[in-house]
This record gives C-alpha cells, sequence and structure tokens, in this order.
C-alpha cells in the first residue's frame, strides 16, 4: 500500500500541525485587529459556480466530478466564488461594509513549484460596502502588519501596487476595443515569466500594431507615478486613486514597503481598479499575496454588483520564506505536567490528581501504564513537560507529592493543596 499522500498535498504530524496552528493564530489575531468576523464554506461546490467566474477551461486545472446525484461538484481552487454566493444569500440584510475572512483548504491540479502544491490553506480579507482607495488601504495595514508580527520587514518584503485602470486608460487611448481588454491583461501578467518577444507575438495575433504593442509595453514599463501621469495625466482616475492610495500608506506608517509598478495587472477578469502583490525582495519565491479590487464580482453571479476588495494569502509561500530567514518559531510540545504512579495502588489516585490539575487549567499527560521512574523523566523531557508529579507510597501516606522541576531540576515535596495552590 501506498503510504505517502496523494502528489501535491500533505500530511500534517503533530509538529507540522503545531506549526500550522501557530501561523493560523497570526492570521486569526491579526484579524482581531482590524476588526474582520470569519466565515467558512463547504469545500465541495458546484463547479458551474468556478465556470461562471473563470470560464469553463477553469475545468481543466481544478479536481472536479460527477456526484451519485448526477450533480457535478468540484473541490474548490479558490474561496471567493463561494463568498460571493454567501453575500448574495444575505442581500440587503447584510449590514455594510462587511469586513470578512476565512482560512480555506484549496485545491488546484497544476504544475508544482517551491511554494505551490496541489492544495494549500490560503488567509482571505475582503471588505464589500467600501468604494476608493481607503478599503485598500486598510488591506495593505492588514499584510503589512501581519508580515511584522512574524519577524519580516520592508526589507525582505515589498508591495508591488498598480491599477488596472492603467492598462484600460492606455489601450482606450490606442484604440483597442474593450473586448479584448481581459486577453491583454492575461498577456501583459506574463511579462515577468515569458520573453518580451514571446509576448510581443501574441499581441500581434490578438490584432495590435507594433505601435501599439510598443506603448503598453513602455508604459508597463513605468515605476514612478509622475510617469505614469506624463502619459496619462494628473486628472486620470487611475493616477488620482493611486496617489490617495500611497498618501494614505504614508499616514498608516508603511510607506516603505510599497513600490508603484504598472506591470502589475493580475490577469483575472474580475478585478476592477487598486491591484497588488507582496513579493520576497530576494527574489527566490513566487508571490507571497496578491489582491485588489473587484467591484463587478456579484453580477458574475447574477447580483447587483457592491464595492469590494480583498487578497489571498498562501500558507506554503509564506513558511518557506520564514524558513529562509530562519523565522520558523520553536513549535515544540508543550505539557504543563507528567504525573507518575509508582504502581497500580497509586493509579486511581493519580487519575483524580490529574483531573483536579486539569480543571486548573494545566495540560497533564498521565502515565497509565507501569514505568520505572527514569522511563517518566526521559518521558517528561521529550514531551516538554514542566513538571514530574511523582506519587510515592511514602510520600502519599504522608499526603505529599514529590515534584520535579524539569527546567531547573530542583526536586521537592508538597502537599496536595499546596500543589493545587
Amino acid at each position: 500500500m501506498e503510504l505517502s499522500p496523494p502528489r501535491g498535498t500533505r500530511d500534517f504530524f503533530p509538529d507540522e500541525m503545531r506549526l500550522r496552528s501557530w501561523l493560523f493564530s497570526h492570521f486569526r489575531e491579526t484579524a482581531r485587529l482590524f476588526a474582520f468576523e470569519e466565515y467558512d464554506a463547504p469545500v465541495l461546490e458546484s463547479l458551474q459556480l468556478f465556470t461562471r467566474k473563470a470560464g469553463e477551461e477553469i475545468a481543466e486545472q481544478i479536481y472536479h466530478f460527477e456526484d451519485k446525484g448526477g450533480r457535478a461538484l468540484a473541490l474548490r481552487p479558490e474561496m471567493t466564488p463561494s463568498l460571493a454566493r454567501m453575500i448574495l444569500q444575505k442581500g440587503r440584510s447584510l449590514p455594510l461594509p462587511a469586513r470578512w475572512f476565512s482560512i480555506p483548504q484549496c485545491w488546484r491540479y497544476e504544475r508544482m513549484t517551491r511554494g505551490r502544491k496541489r492544495e494549500h490553506y490560503q488567509w482571505n480579507m475582503d471588505v464589500f460596502g467600501l468604494a476608493g482607495p481607503s478599503a485598500e488601504a486598510e488591506l495593505l495595514a492588514v499584510v503589512t502588519t501581519f508580515l511584522g508580527r512574524l519577524g519580516l520587514g520592508a526589507a525582505d518584503v515589498g508591495v508591488k501596487v498598480s491599477s488596472r485602470k492603467v492598462l484600460q486608460g492606455v489601450l482606450e487611448s490606442i484604440g483597442v476595443p474593450e473586448d479584448r481588454f481581459v486577453a491583454v491583461c492575461v498577456l501583459v501578467d506574463k511579462l515577468d515569466k515569458l520573453p518580451r518577444e514571446v509576448i510581443e507575438q501574441e499581441m500581434a495575433q490578438l490584432g495590435l500594431d507594433q505601435g501599439a504593442i510598443e506603448r503598453i509595453v513602455e508604459t508597463l514599463s513605468l515605476r514612478s507615478l509622475d510617469g505614469l501621469a506624463a502619459i496619462l495625466g494628473d486628472g486620470h482616475e487611475a493616477v488620482v486613486e493611486l496617489r490617495e492610495l500611497f498618501k494614505l500608506a504614508a499616514d498608516y506608517g508603511y510607506l516603505d514597503w510599497l513600490q508603484f509598478d504598472a506591470s502589475v495587472v493580475r490577469g483575472l477578469a474580475y478585478y476592477t481598479g487598486v491591484v497588488f502583490e507582496a513579493f520576497d525582495r530576494g527574489g527566490t519565491l513566487r508571490a507571497i499575496c496578491g489582491g485588489g479590487r473587484y467591484d463587478h464580482l456579484l453580477s458574475t453571479f447574477g447580483g447587483a454588483d457592491v464595492p469590494a476588495c480583498g487578497f489571498g494569502l498562501g500558507d506554503v509561500v509564506i513558511l518557506e520564506l520564514l524558513k529562509d530567514k530562519g523565522l520558523l518559531p520553536d513549535c515544540s510540545r508543550r505539557i504543563d505536567d507528567l504525573v507518575f504512579p509508582f504502581g497500580a495502588e497509586q493509579r486511581g489516585d493519580a487519575a483524580n490528581l490529574a483531573q483536579r490539575l486539569r480543571q486548573a487549567g494545566r495540560g497533564v499527560e498521565l502515565i497509565l501504564e507501569d514505568r520505572k521512574v527514569k522511563w517518566a523523566f526521559k518521558r517528561a523531557d521529550r514531551i516538554g513537560a514542566q513538571r514530574v508529579i511523582l506519587l510515592a507510597p511514602e510520600e502519599w501516606q504522608r499526603g505529599e507529592l514529590r515534584i520535579k522541576d524539569m527546567r531547573s531540576g530542583e526536586e521537592s515535596n508538597l502537599s496536595i493543596e499546596e500543589l493545587l495552590s
């Protein structure tokens, strides 16, 4: 029998699970600091939910099947369609703005690289009901606050910021039809992954002439808002929004994390405004997180649009980065007490004592089998117990317990009342 999990998936043994729980606790605590509420949804959804958002071709990239009732279902590749479905369920009864977060397990059948598996957990943060860059500024504050809590700084991680309206403005100025906008976005999103000549060839196949291609590539090479304003004009909507966002970033105190990069368009059709990607400044890992504004998401599923923006941050990449930086925490097992009865006649009293300690909030491992004292000390050391509590016949007859502090090595006798106090 094959004992490894399916290719691209992971087992979480207790030590890995402690690390995952540590990371998730930072997700949740950062969300709490920013007043977000947690939600969840089924890992199985209707296949149509994902094809409505990403097109029929998404079926080639995900796990999907037909259930016994003939329904086409899929393991979710992302949480956004489920979120949209839930927001639409609430309708006008949902008080806005809504600040929701989730930590879903997501599945994609795709080529694996470092930091990319076929299943991963993703921290999603979304805001519904706020127009303008204030919501994006708040989300970027979430990202930088979270990374700072892990010991990362602006020298380790940068955030590229742009707007889909930049490319839209350029395409409009050179007369590219609106129906080709999404296809061009997909190509632009590959600029740092494929040779420039390949991208230019594919743009030419979309009907763009060489002048238009050069104008697009020239604009997307911009790395300053002043340069962008020189092309689109100071009053262009993209320029105004981005200047306001960078001003808010200065007010929040994370401006040094941000850099304008016009090539960031994120090739997903539902983004409508500001887009951003956090990246490893060392250049060894793929994007750490990505997001932006998607005001037209709900109409994709037949509902009335609501201003919205959000981001997703995967667990695999951030743990790889922390490993590279030597910032992974010590997630050794931590037990407060190990209770050891010397023999069968003390076992009932040991169980009673262990329960009383647990009721007082202590984490206790009770030794249930016949062992020697030397083994108990080794066991306590291996599981990280702070104390060993020995129920020895003579001490127990006097109403006393033998206590060994595993950190200092000191031993003492205490009554049960003294121990519990």
